[in-house]
């Protein structure tokens, strides 16, 4: 926390302990709604309730709007149903739809209920949407003229629209409501009346439709330097608009997705405080990992048996000293390959949406890369049984230096391999998950990765097996 709000925490902690309600509103009046909404999420509920009880509606409103998920689902908990209706009705419709949508399906339909059949309406057709589609965060407040209007028509319409909101541009619609095109405010200003709104429209203007992925929207954000881009319906007609502002937070909701999900947990244990909820969440991505690591265990008790059939266990002990080293490197290798992918999907960046381009590059770097491992991992391998007495546990006779050869050379083989095969998978899983609808960043994540370290030990001591016949 920075000084300055550091010091307006401390401030208003103490005006809440001292119960000196007046200075407080006073004081929360020269605050901005982000600076206290930081606060109300370090609070304890009572006091979170004194902030909001000294708050006029509309900064309310919008601290309720810019707190996070689980410090509103426990503010929502201590507001009876009259407090929670009034919150709601002073809201903009798309932010209503998403703080509704995050209320259980009885108490959604309850605040639907009390407030105007208008508003309601409109709130339930955002809330149709997917919540991470164009539908789900545009904007319905618009102003929109037809074709056949002139520059003075299309002003008063912005001059009789009762919003508080920015506008940069004009949509433009046929007598169907069918979007044709965009005009510029400043275009507006700058030609005369009698003008024809069809002759300056911009007919190629960039939109988007209901069902477009808010990451796609995204993409088209950044790649075009836009400010606003029209919401289009399935029939082309407009229905709502989205702007900068909304994609900032599109782009940090990615982001923190993506950061989850390569962490190998979700973003839902955020929706609550409660370290049960975030628990559950976390095991559920770890149960498959405890499951993962069984089979990488296996696979070495299993050759266990086959080397000490053949009275090499010496040499499985050795081997098995050196396992978690190829293991870890080649995952760490096919991490970092898929991190540059998953970063390329997620940017929408065309180099990276090409297979070929990409595995062209990867494979090169991933071939410098296990040659180096590769040989100083062997160095490694060479080295450290010198150090030591050449005794496993001091119980087994020492291993001739022909097979402690054979050792070294199977781990550099070894590492050279499971680097390899661990590129491929960091380079490929990402694109199959994306064909088939997963989020690309899950193949990062802890199962790939534990899957990635019985593959690569199985490697290991099979090529070690093989070498000692």
């Amino acid at each position: 926390m920075a000084d300055e709000q550091k010091k307006l925490y401390d401030q208003i902690e103490q005006l809440l302990d001292l119960e000196s309600h007046q200075t407080l509103v006073e004081l929360l009046e020269q605050c901005r709604s982000s600076e206290i909404a930081e606060i109300v999420e370090l609070l304890d509920n009572d006091h979170r309730k004194l902030i909001l009880d000294s708050l006029d509606r509309e900064t309310a409103v919008e601290v309720i709007i810019k707190i996070d998920e689980a410090t509103r689902h426990e503010i929502f908990e201590i507001l009876d149903d009259k407090e929670i209706n009034l919150l709601i009705e002073e809201m903009d419709h798309d932010d209503a739809a998403d703080i509704i949508a995050e209320l259980p399906e009885t108490k959604q339909n309850e605040v639907l209920g009390q407030i105007s059949k208008d508003d309601a309406h409109q709130i339930k057709d955002l809330m149709s949407y997917p919540e991470d589609s164009a539908g789900g965060i545009m904007d319905p407040v618009l102003i929109n003229v037809c074709q056949d209007a002139t520059i003075k028509e299309a002003i008063n319409n912005l001059q009789k629209a009762e919003v508080d909101e920015d506008f940069f541009t004009i949509f433009v619609t046929d007598k169907q409501g069918k979007f044709i095109g965009d005009v510029r405010i400043r275009s507006l200003l700058t030609r005369a009346e009698t003008t024809k709104i069809a002759d300056l429209v911009e007919k190629d203007a960039i939109y988007v439709t209901t069902d477009t992925d808010q990451e796609e929207v995204r993409n088209t954000f950044k790649k075009n330097d836009l400010i606003v881009v029209p919401v289009l319906d399935e029939n082309h007609r407009l229905v709502g608009r989205i702007t900068a502002d909304i994609i900032i937070e599109v782009a940090e909701e990615e982001a923190a997705e993506d950061i989850y999900a390569m962490a190998g947990t979700d973003a839902a244990e955020l929706e609550s405080f409660s370290v049960i909820h975030a628990a559950r969440v976390r095991m559920t991505w770890l149960l498959p990992c405890l499951a993962g690591t069984a089979i990488t265990a296996m696979v070495a008790l299993l050759y266990k048996n086959i080397f000490t059939q053949g009275d090499h266990f010496p040499i499985w002990a050795v081997a098995m000293a050196f396992a978690p080293m190829v293991a870890a490197i080649s995952g760490n290798a096919g991490l970092q390959t898929a991190a540059i992918v998953i970063c390329g999907l997620a940017t929408g960046d065309l180099a990276a949406l090409r297979i070929s381009q990409v595995f062209a590059r990867e494979v090169r770097i991933a071939f410098l890369v296990a040659i180096c491992c590769g040989l100083v991992g062997a160095l490694i391998c060479a080295s450290i049984p010198a150090l030591m007495d050449g005794h496993i546990n001091d119980v087994s006779e020492p291993i001739p230096a022909s097979d402690h050869v054979r050792i070294v050379c199977t781990f550099a083989m070894a590492m050279f391999t499971a680097i390899m095969v661990a590129t491929t998978l960091g380079l490929f899983l990402p694109f199959l998950f994306r064909r088939i609808g997963i989020d690309p960043a899950i193949s990062s994540g802890p199962l790939v990765t534990t899957a990635n370290d019985s593959i690569s030990v199985a490697i290991y001591l099979t090529l070690t097996f093989i070498l000692m016949q």
